[in-house]
Formats: C-alpha cells, structure tokens, sequence
C-alpha cells in the first residue's frame, strides 16, 4: 500500500512539472507571435473609392480567418474625403488588434486613416499631418466642408485616446502650434518622434520586422494582401481626374462617329470608355446593375429619337444616361461636374466637326435630305422672260395694277408700277423679274424720254 502511494506521488509530480513545462513552452511562443496570423494590408498612392473597396475585402477576409493582428502600411498623400470616410468607419469596425505603420507619408485622408488605427507607429523618415481639406480645382473648400473634415479629424484622434488638438491643427490653419512648425496660417505636420512625443506614435521602427518585433510577433505568419488586377483597374478608373476624361472621350467618340461612315474606330472608343468607366464603378461598389439597365435604356432612346418624331425619345435617354451616371457615383457634385466638362468638350468639338465637315457623312447621310433643286442640275423654278423688256402692247383689262396685256399676239399676266392702266391702252414692258412682268403706260414712257 505504501509503494501505491509513493508511486502515485512520483506520477503527480511528473504531470504538474510536465505542464508546467509546456505552459512556458506556449507563452514563450505566444510572446514571439508563433502560431498567430498578422496581414500586412497596403495603403498607397491616392485616397479613392477604389481603396475604399479593396481595404473593406481584405478586412473583412482577415475577420473570416480569424487573424490575430493587422498592419496597415500607410504611405499616401491623400484623396477623396468621401472615400477616407468609408476607410473610417471600415476600421471603426474591426475587432481585430491593428496597427498603422506610416512608411513615407500619411497626409491628408491619410492622415485621418491612420488615427482610426489602434497603434500609430512610423520610419524615421516619414511624416503624417497636412490634412486641410481643397477642391478638385485646389482651392480651398468652403466653410462647411471644412467644418465636417475637421471634426472628423478630432472624431477618429478622441476615438483612440489622441489628443484631439494636434488632428485639429492638421486641418485647420488658424490653430497655432509655431513649437511644432505650425504657426497660424499653417497645416500642423508632425515627424516621428514629434508624432511619438504628443502621443500621436507609440514608436519609432525602421521596417516591418522590427515592427513585428515591438508588437511580440516576431514569429507570426506573415500574409500580404495586395490588390487584385480588377481592383487596380478600378482605383484608376475611379480616380477623380480620370472620370471627366473617360466621359469626355465616350462623347466625343460617339459624335464623331455619326459623322463617319459606318462603325469605326471614333465608336469603338467612345464605347469602350463607357464600358470601362462602368467597369471601375461596379468593381469599386459604387455601381449596380440599374445603372447599367438605365445606361442601355437610355442609348437605345437615343438611337430611336432619329427615327420617331416629337423628341420624347431622345429627351427621356439623355435623362436615362445622366442618371446611370449620377448613381454611379458617391460624389454627386463631383460626378455633375464631369458630366459638364465632357458635354462642354463635346460641343465644342461637335462645333468643329460642323464647320470642317458638315453634314454630309456618315450616320447623318440617312436623315438628311442631301438632293437640292438647284439649275445647274436642270432645275428651274419659272422661266425668266428678259426677251419681253422693251416690248410694246395694249391691255386687254384694266390693270388695277395688275391684269391681262396683249404683246404680239400672246396673253400675259402683268403688273404696273402701282398706277392705274385702263384698257385697250398702250403699255410697254420696263422690267422682268422671274414671273413679274412690270409695264408701264406707253404715254408716260414717251413723257420721260422727251424730258430727259
């Protein structure tokens, strides 16, 4: 009984101290990020709905794999305020430890993502402010634009503990921090360790495995996400500047081809910048199938506008057109904006294309009478009598001006001056104008010769 008891002690022993063992094993590898699973997401180049749409798959794929850590390497020198507000809230979302890690630059919308970022960490070299929101045109935008920008950049700075005054003069000149290099006038641009010493970085790390390192995850597995051909395509076919020059040559290319003849290259251009404009949209989210729906509808109208009289048609497809690509953008301003640049470009060039080429080619060839009656194609309106000038008559009515005259025999309508002619009178033909015969009474001819 004795042995059984020291035997049972000894197996104890062995058990607790072989847990032990393997509990230090596990947080050893815990501390060094073994096992765990961290995706590096980029954040690069301009700030539109393109990146709106490629950072909200890759999350949403990170939260489906059950990812320990995501890095999101910012360098960036900012974009659209809409697009920056959807990254927003995609990161409010996440339940999943994150950190930005600016590598270059985080300006502007850049700088707004990355204070929606749990951790802030930055390269010695990089920079992260200079967030003033502009226009398109790069004028500064009004009042109430810039009120909601910069409450936004204090909104995303509070909601991870920052201090909401350095957000605040990242985007609006008038706050004054000269010890920072931002006196009044100026956006607040922070360096690294000015970023680390306002609290706006928790470190300072020289690349991505230090990076790793910091945040116990030296071990993790590594996953880049980088975005899909489709989604490069749509971040540059949903570029702001892009839109107007896609529209204008769609315009411009289905102008030009209803002064060509047949289907030729003009029509294949203007066709497939719709098709990529549309394209972009649709694989950025911002477009559906309706769009798509309202965008043949209204082109089929068009077409049929040639055809049916009334322009019901034609106005009901332009009205379809405009509104597929009004719900195609989530910036309607800015989407009215290219729709005017590409129809101020396309008239213009429709003005030349008239003047140089006029109406005489392709589509138009169908619908415009081209035949004209003109006398050196041996038509002619009424014979002009010249021969009758200098002719002498009598009249066969009265001529209250105009009747019936008698010249050698013929009959023929005549007019006087105004005057009245009575019949059987003399009359002399003075001019001839196509089918007016004007005469005048022969006594009052014989008159003026004698007294010239």
């Amino acid at each position: 009984m004795k042995g059984t008891w020291r035997l049972g002690m000894w197996l104890t022993v062995i058990f607790v101290a072989g847990a032990l063992s393997v509990f230090q094993l596990y947080s050893t590898a815990q501390a060094d990020g073994k096992g765990d699973t961290v995706y590096v997401i980029p954040v690069k180049d301009t700030v539109e709905r393109g990146m709106a749409a490629f950072l909200k798959r890759t999350t949403k794929e990170a939260r489906e794999n059950n990812v320990d850590h995501i890095i999101f390497e910012i360098d960036t020198p900012g974009g659209r305020v809409d697009a920056a507000g959807d990254i927003g809230e995609i990161f409010q979302g996440l339940d999943i430890p994150n950190s930005a890690f600016v590598t270059s630059r985080a300006y502007s919308a850049g700088s707004y993502i990355a204070l929606n970022a749990d951790e802030i960490y930055m390269k010695p070299q990089a920079t992260m402010g200079a967030s003033g929101v502009i226009n398109s045109d790069g004028t500064a935008a009004d009042k109430k634009a810039q009120s909601a920008w910069i409450s936004s950049m204090v909104a995303a700075a509070e909601s991870n503990g920052r201090d909401p005054l350095y957000a605040r003069a990242m985007a609006d000149s008038s706050v004054d921090l000269p010890d920072y290099g931002a006196g009044e006038g100026e956006f607040l641009t922070l360096g690294p360790s000015e970023a680390e010493e306002v609290g706006y970085a928790e470190g300072i790390v020289d690349d991505r495995n230090e990076l790793l390192n910091v945040l116990g995850m030296s071990e993790a597995e590594i996953v880049e996400q980088n975005p899909t051909f489709s989604e490069n395509v749509a971040r540059f076919l949903t570029n702001p500047v892009v839109i107007p020059i896609l529209l204008s040559i769609a315009s411009i290319g289905l102008v030009v081809e209803l002064y060509s003849p047949g289907f030729g290259i003009p029509g294949t251009m203007g066709a497939l910048s719709l098709v990529l404009f549309f394209y972009g949209h649709i694989v950025a989210g911002l477009a559906g199938y309706e769009a798509i729906i309202l965008l043949v509808l209204g082109i089929g109208l068009v077409v049929a506008e040639f055809f049916l009289p009334g322009g019901i048609a034609g106005i009901a497809g332009i009205v379809a057109i405009v509104s597929s690509l009004m719900l195609s953008s989530a910036d309607m301003g800015h989407m009215a904006m290219s729709i005017g640049i590409a129809l101020l470009v396309t008239i213009i060039v429709s003005v030349i294309l008239f003047k140089t080429l006029g109406m005489e080619r392709g589509f138009f060839r169908h619908i415009i009478l081209q035949d004209s009656t003109s006398s050196d194609k041996g038509y002619v309106s009424t014979i002009n009598r010249l021969e009758l000038i200098g002719m002498e008559g009598e009249t066969l009515t009265p001529l209250r001006p105009s009747g019936t005259a008698d010249f050698a025999g013929e009959r023929l309508d005549v007019v006087t001056e105004g005057g009245f002619v009575g019949v059987h009178q003399k009359v002399k033909v003075i001019k001839v104008e196509g089918s007016r015969i004007v005469v005048r009474e022969l006594k009052k001819v014989e008159h003026e010769e004698e007294t010239e």
